[in-house]
Formats: C-alpha cells, structure tokens, sequence
C-alpha cells in the first residue's frame, strides 16, 4: 500500500532503511528529497524515448518498451547498488507521481522478498509540501538577522553559533554563493527547487519555540531566490549588527576568499564587472593591485569605495530593529569566538 506523509516532518522521518528516487537523473539533479539515493528506471534518454512513443505512436506500445527498459535497469541496479542488501532491508520508493515507474521498481523489490512501499503522489506529493511551507504559509520560526558591513565574518560566526547550540540556518551554505559579485564558489548552484528542498529540510530540523539566526541576505542569492515565507520573516526580524574596522575586515577578506584571489584570471574578470558602476580609470587601480598580490588593500578598497557606501545608502532607507551591536576590533579565531559567544547570549535573551 503506498506511504502517505501529511506533513515533512512525516516524510523525513519515513522510518524505512532506504528512501530510493527512480526518476531520470535529470529530474534528481533538478531537486529530490534529502537523503534519498538515485537508482533511475529509465535514463535520460529513455524516458525521453519512451514519452515519444507514447504521445506520438502508440501508449501499449510505450508501456511494453518501457517494461522491459525498466526491467534491464532494475537487473542493473540489483547487480550493483544494492547487491549487498539482506532480507530484512526496507526500502521506500517514488518517481514523479507515484505511477508506473515507482510501482514497476517496487513490485520487482517485493517479489525478491523485501518489504518494498512507494510514495503516494511521488515526488510531486513532496513538492507540494515543501511549496505550502515556504510559498504558501508563513514561516513558523522566529528569525534574527545577524547583519554587518562586508567583511565582517558573518558566515564564520553562524557557523560558531551552531557550535554553541543556537539554532542557524546558513542560508549562503545551501545556496553555493557568498552574496555578492565575488560570492561565487567552487562548487555550481543547485537549481531553485533544490535549494528550496535544502531550506525546508534545514528549517523543519529546528524548533519553532527557539530563534533562529540567519544571515542578512537580499532576497537573491546569486541566481536564486529567497522564497517568499522565509524573505517575509526576514524583513520582520530583528538583527544583530556586527561591526569592525576596515582593515581587520580587509584581512579577513583575503583570508576568506582565498580561493578566489587563487584564480587571477576569475579574479580580474569579476572585478572588471565594477566599470559601470566605479568607471574604468578605478577599475584598472584594483585590477593592478590583483596583478601586484595587495589582496588585503584591494579588499580594503574594494569596501570603502563600492560596498559601503552602498550598504549605508540601504541602511539610511531602511528601519532597523537591532537588538544589538557586536563590536570586534579584530576578526581573528579569537575574536570571531569572543563575539560569537556574546551573541550567542543576545540570542539567549530573545
């Protein structure tokens, strides 16, 4: 009988051995549950195929060469992946709607003797529970912003804090990008539906009752965006604000974009995306500091000319409820532990 799961919650905590995705690995890539493996019934290629035939010549026939695709994967997959599974293993199984691919995989796990379920629904039952929590609902968690001009480690200190018990969401983490023109990192951003299944996954861990500190973001993080329940909570919460010379910022920077200064010719490029807003004749002053290694000075610059001036013009505009200012005159471990423990205390008193 298929599983139902009312609530993520439900379906995280399925309580079977494996949670086993049977659809094309372009739909897994695209997004799937966390933790489930992929095992596809058919391939890119023949799901494709098979869709063709379907549409254009003939369903049996579709069905019938579908079979025996789904059949010769299934034989692979018992070959390799799960070849040393015993017979007290459970699986639980879904393709895209709980159909034909799913139950085809299932049948052929229950003949063998394993207690094989699918999803009812499949992935499209998931979907639309990750969509009602952060599209269609307000989010349930009580935010707090930990904010502060570039530089100011605020990624380093979320990750303290979940060292310390205080309950955080590193929103640039799941996202693949640190926020800004130099936020790209080395690995690819997952598509939108992925990120959103990351999100859900990470808020529905954490308890409502309790804060939870996430980093002052826009409401797109390099190409993806924030969805809607957790930007609306965003722009409610109240912050705390740290704050930190330049130059320890700019130290901090070189530090932390290490990979970034790394790659001369990624380097150069990006900086050059700042002509139309600085001009050419500064563009080509940073770009000779890059050449010339100065990447504390050019971190320097690069906030007091260009990312400054802009985070105060937004600040101005905007109301603020800071529960407090953090300041670190250094962001060396030990500075970065010493402000990470007072905020954990701010975020105590919330």
């Amino acid at each position: 009988m298929p599983q139902s799961f009312p609530t993520l919650s439900d379906f995280y905590g399925h309580g079977f051995d494996t949670l086993i995705d049977v659809r094309s690995p372009a739909e897994f890539a695209e997004d799937h549950v966390p933790g489930a493996i992929s095992l596809p019934a058919l391939s890119n290629d023949e799901r494709a195929e098979v869709g063709t035939i379907y549409v254009q010549d003939s369903p049996f026939r579709a069905r019938k060469i579908g079979a025996a695709l789904v059949a010769r994967n299934v034989a692979s997959h018992l070959e390799g992946p799960l070849a040393d599974k015993d017979g007290g293993w459970r699986p639980l199984i879904y393709c895209w709607r709980g159909g034909q691919r799913s139950g085809s995989f299932a049948s052929i796990l229950s003949q063998i003797g394993w207690r094989a379920q699918t999803v009812e629904g499949g992935y499209r039952s998931y979907r639309r529970l990750v969509a009602g929590m952060l599209h269609d609902t307000p989010l349930p968690h009580r935010l707090v912003l930990l904010d502060g001009n570039t530089g100011t480690a605020k990624t380093d200190l979320l990750h303290r804090l979940a060292s310390r018990g205080v309950q955080v969401v590193d929103l640039e983490g799941l996202a693949a990008h640190r926020g800004s023109l130099f936020g790209a990192v080395a690995r690819p951003q997952p598509a939108q539906k992925a990120f959103e299944s990351l999100l859900a996954h990470a808020f529905t861990g954490l308890d409502p009752a309790r804060p939870v500190v996430v980093e002052a973001e826009s409401s797109k993080i390099g190409e993806l965006l924030v969805p809607p329940s957790v930007w609306t909570a965003m722009r409610g919460a109240k912050r705390i604000r740290v704050a930190a010379p330049l130059d320890a910022r700019a130290r901090y920077l070189a530090r932390a974009y290490a990979d970034l200064t790394a790659e001369p010719e990624a380097l150069a490029g990006t900086i050059r995306q700042l002509v139309p807003y600085q001009g050419r004749e500064q563009v080509e002053a940073w770009l000779q500091m890059a050449a010339e290694g100065a990447f504390a000075p050019l971190a320097g610059e690069l906030m007091r000319v260009h990312y400054d001036p802009r985070y105060s013009k937004w600040r101005g505009k905007h109301d603020h409820d800071e529960l407090a200012v953090i300041e670190a005159p250094d962001l060396e471990d030990a500075d970065l532990d010493r402000a990470a423990d007072r905020i954990a205390e701010v975020v105590g008193r919330v």
